[in-house]
């Protein structure tokens, strides 16, 4: 009697609590739905007058432009990243191990960080134009030198920065494929590059696709580096129709725009990794022995892998060190520990809620799957195949709306302005982080729980324990690694955004992103240099974690595998 009459009060807190678990999981994957079907609304329902004249003057700029960067990208992270992993997975040369664990290391810089360095380094006042013009007597006419700020060199530190995205995917790929189609291609008397080309490349496809897909979308969302070397995309349009043009309904068309793309990217990738197909040739797994490297086979492979590693990292550090030991700012003054605190409130309370988003749609999934869980998963995880700046439109909109009809009924009732309260306010900002990057909590959080087997939930049930003391006491505990390393990726991924941070930002809050992007618009290089150095040390973080993992399978896959024969100089 005594144990039926304490059980009972729990009934109702267990049935509040699950059903805090089940809603809390659709409300998180609704949020996520937002922005976009906001889009969607204020594109339809806002007038066309604006949009008439962007498509009379710059839309198709836009679009090409857009479409010359996605294109240049997406070429260029594909060869560099799958070569560089094909080198370092498979053959062996001087220097390789450390390649193959510098080479995720460009992955720290934000893409307008890269620019402002190299924009310092070759525009005309700049060091390398100004020792030529001192070494050859040559005038400011006299010579042609390749315009840093243009469409190519947009292209060339979008691929600096993303070609990681698909190095990782590729080079883990390649380490799981076994040896035996490989050998089998070599013994029918295929040549390493045609085995290379015809086996081994077609079985990493979804992985190189997929590191690619990630590189574009980065890319159609990048507007820091675009902006400031002047480039017009949709990007740099919807920020212009929104404080430019003061007009929302044409940044929410362009958004629209810039969704549609950015979807039909997304569904495209899915549809050609899904059609893809590979299977291991029976239970044996074979590993490809490394080949040793000779002659100038092996300083072209350290000269292909080194050189992303030299430009993409190694060469902007010690151009940012350079340019702010010249500057006036301090990162230790009142106005930069301001910048730094507003940074790491935003940063910090969009990692813990975003993580918490994300167990929730991913406990909701793994207890009750069914349709609802399903999709709210799949909407949960479009939010990363949306920029930054159609986020920001789609929130703003609905919310700007509810602002002015609440301010309405105040006034009008009790005579009481109650001014911005949504818009105006940071948590609006930090719901736009959490959509952008949910997918990378949740994919966090699931590759976790895929280690815990389904018994340990059956036994924990027979064991009477209901889903939110199952998840507190069994999941959490076993997954803190992987909620850690969730919270310090979004974490990272908040302090480099800015396109949502400049257009959703409140008055006078400003970021370590948005005063580097301020400085460098204003030209004083050397002083975004100091804030740049600060975004890519936190940067380094994930970074770090990164190659301890390549470090620590670099060790796995090379102690008892055999070496082959060098290959000798042809």
């Amino acid at each position: 009697m005594n144990h039926r009459s304490s059980a009972a009060p729990g009934k109702p807190v267990e049935h509040i609590a699950t059903g805090f678990l089940r809603g809390g999981a659709l409300l998180v994957a609704a949020l996520c739905l937002l922005p976009m079907v906001a889009v969607v609304i204020a594109a339809f329902l806002g007038s066309t007058e604006t949009l008439r004249h962007l498509a009379d003057t710059v839309l198709a700029r836009y679009s090409l432009t857009t479409l010359q960067l996605v294109i240049s990208v997406a070429i260029g992270t594909a060869a560099i990243g799958t070569g560089a992993a094909w080198l370092v997975t498979m053959t062996r040369f001087p220097g390789s191990r450390v390649l193959e664990i510098a080479l995720a290391l460009p992955l720290a810089f934000p893409a307008y960080v890269m620019g402002y360095a190299y924009t310092d380094f070759l525009d005309h006042p700049g060091p390398v134009q100004t020792t030529l013009r001192a070494v050859t007597g040559w005038g400011p006419r006299d010579y042609w030198f390749p315009e840093i700020r243009s469409v190519t060199g947009a292209a060339v530190m979008l691929i600096l920065v993303f070609y990681p995205y698909v190095y990782l995917l590729a080079r883990a790929a390649f380490l799981q494929q076994s040896a035996t189609a490989f050998l089998a291609a070599r013994a029918l008397g295929s040549g390493p590059w045609r085995a290379f080309f015809r086996v081994s490349l077609p079985m990493a496809r979804p992985a190189i696709a997929g590191g690619v897909l990630l590189a574009v979308m980065e890319t159609i969302a990048d507007y820091g580096t675009v902006s400031y070397f002047s480039v017009q995309t949709f990007a740099t349009g919807i920020y212009t129709a929104w404080f430019t043009m003061a007009d929302r309904a044409a940044a929410a068309q362009l958004a629209l725009c810039l969704l549609g793309f950015a979807l039909t990217l997304a569904l495209f990738e899915r549809a050609q990794r899904g059609a893809a197909r590979h299977y291991g040739a029976g239970k044996r797994f074979e590993r490809l022995p490394p080949t040793t490297l000779a002659g100038p086979r092996k300083w072209a492979a350290m000269v292909l892998c080194g050189l992303p590693v030299l430009l993409g990292f190694v060469l902007p550090v010690i151009l940012l060190l350079s340019m702010g030991l010249k500057s006036d700012q301090s990162i230790f003054s009142p106005r930069y520990i301001g910048y730094l605190r507003n940074t790491v409130t935003l940063a910090g309370a969009a990692a813990v809620l975003t993580v918490l988003g994300a167990i929730l749609i991913g406990f909701r999934q793994r207890i009750w799957p069914g349709p609802a869980s399903s999709v709210a998963g799949h909407l949960a995880r479009i939010g990363y195949a949306v920029p930054g700046g159609v986020i920001a439109v789609g929130l703003l909109v609905p919310f700007a709306g509810l602002d002015n009809q609440l301010d309405a009924f105040m006034r009008s009732h009790f005579g009481v302005s109650t001014g911005l309260l949504f818009t105006g306010s940071i948590w609006l900002l930090v719901c736009a982080y959490m959509v952008r990057f949910m997918a990378a909590a949740l994919n966090a959080y699931d590759s976790g729980l895929g280690t815990i087997h389904p018994n340990i939930d059956a036994v924990a049930r027979t064991l009477g324990q209901s889903p939110l003391p199952m998840l507190a006491r069994i999941h959490l505990p076993i997954l803190r690694p992987s909620v850690l390393t969730g919270m310090l990726i979004v974490f990272v991924d908040v302090t480099k955004e800015l396109p949502a941070t400049l257009i959703m930002r409140p008055f006078n809050f400003d970021t370590l992103a948005v005063q580097a992007h301020r400085l460098a618009s204003d030209e004083r290089l050397n002083g975004a240099a100091v804030p740049s150095l600060v975004i890519v040390a936190v940067g380094l973080l994930p970074v770090a974690m990164v190659c301890r993992h390549l470090g620590a399978r670099r060790s796995r896959q090379y102690g008892p595998a055999p070496v082959a024969a060098p290959v000798a100089a042809e």
